[in-house]
């Protein structure tokens, strides 16, 4: 079998047209990443709090307001539009300002990056994390996703960018393929499908295995979403192998030390009066008394007994 040798111009005009695409899904992802104006989280994250709990391997899901998080929304029917892994301190990865970058994540047009805690703070959040994972596992999928720090997303493929710009009707039961239809390797870099992989390498389970199903295609479907590509934020949400970690209440709550807005906290002295229990209170009995026989009746009246008479 004899190769025809690609000639000079075919070489030329094959790396023009990589640069064309590459710099055309460098402005789709551009777009798709900007932030969407007047977005206020209804329950933003509390710093404190969760500086307080979140520990390495827990999934940090991400309320996002860029373009991009409406779609995967829309198309995922959750509030969560991104995920990030919490894997600790990095080193050599910090802020300007000295704070160090904690986070994993894979973004359109970036790809695998490290971030601070401080990045998703006013955001709604919500922290998830692996139950009964050893130390040792944990470690393990940490390293997974810090040894992946410079992964890029491939721009190139611009199917994989595109369906993003065409808000048309999904039918349900098509949302979930639309995320990996038509992509390759890049595609198994985004968010969900990192932290999917990193727990994959230590065997730890984000869906249940089902072995019944309603229907043989609802059957076909959950076997499929093995893939991790496939993976969505919200199924670390939904995943009975992971607990939802409150940071507000996980040490405890006290919900008399709130100061509402609309009525004033009582002060100390006031307060110290009352307990939390109410004391007994002497009222009467609902229950008539008995009539005492022996107690005279008063004497009628002769008008009184002549109309009782009538």
């Amino acid at each position: 079998m004899i190769r025809r040798e690609k000639s000079g111009f075919e070489t030329a005009g094959g790396n023009l047209m990589g640069v064309m695409l590459d710099t055309i899904g460098q402005l789709i992802a551009s777009y798709l990443q900007k932030e969407v104006p007047g977005y206020e989280p209804f329950t933003p994250s509390d710093p404190e709090h969760v500086r307080g709990v979140i520990q390495p391997g827990d999934v940090v899901l991400v309320e996002g307001n860029n373009r991009i998080s409406g779609i995967i929304k829309y198309l995922t029917q959750s509030t969560w539009s991104h995920a990030a892994l919490y894997v600790g301190p990095i080193d050599g990865a910090s802020e300007p300002d000295g704070e160090p970058h904690v986070l994993i994540e894979a973004n359109i047009g970036e790809g695998v990056t490290s971030s601070p805690l401080s990045k998703y703070f006013p955001y709604h959040t919500r922290l998830c994390r692996p139950v009964g994972l050893s130390y040792e596992d944990r470690h393990t999928v940490c390293r997974y996703a810090i040894n992946r720090i410079g992964f890029g997303y491939d721009t190139k493929n611009i199917v994989d960018l595109m369906r993003y710009l065409i808000p048309m009707p999904v039918p349900q039961r098509w949302r979930r393929r639309m995320i990996a239809f038509g992509s390759g390797d890049p595609t198994k870099i985004i968010c969900s499908a990192l932290i999917a992989q990193a727990f994959d390498a230590v065997r730890y389970p984000i869906l249940p295995k089902i072995t019944k199903a309603g229907s043989r295609r609802a059957r076909k479907e959950i076997l499929h979403i093995r893939d991790s590509s496939l993976y969505m934020p919200r199924d670390f949400d939904i995943s009975p192998y992971f607990e939802v970690v409150k940071p507000t209440i996980v040490h405890g709550f006290d919900y008399t030390a709130l100061h509402w807005a609309d009525k004033q906290k009582p002060l100390e002295e006031v307060a110290g009066e009352f307990s939390v229990f109410q004391e007994e209170i002497w009222s009467p009995s609902l229950v008539p008394e008995a009539v005492d026989e022996e107690t005279a009746l008063p004497q009628m009246t002769a008008v009184a007994a002549a109309e009782s008479a009538a």
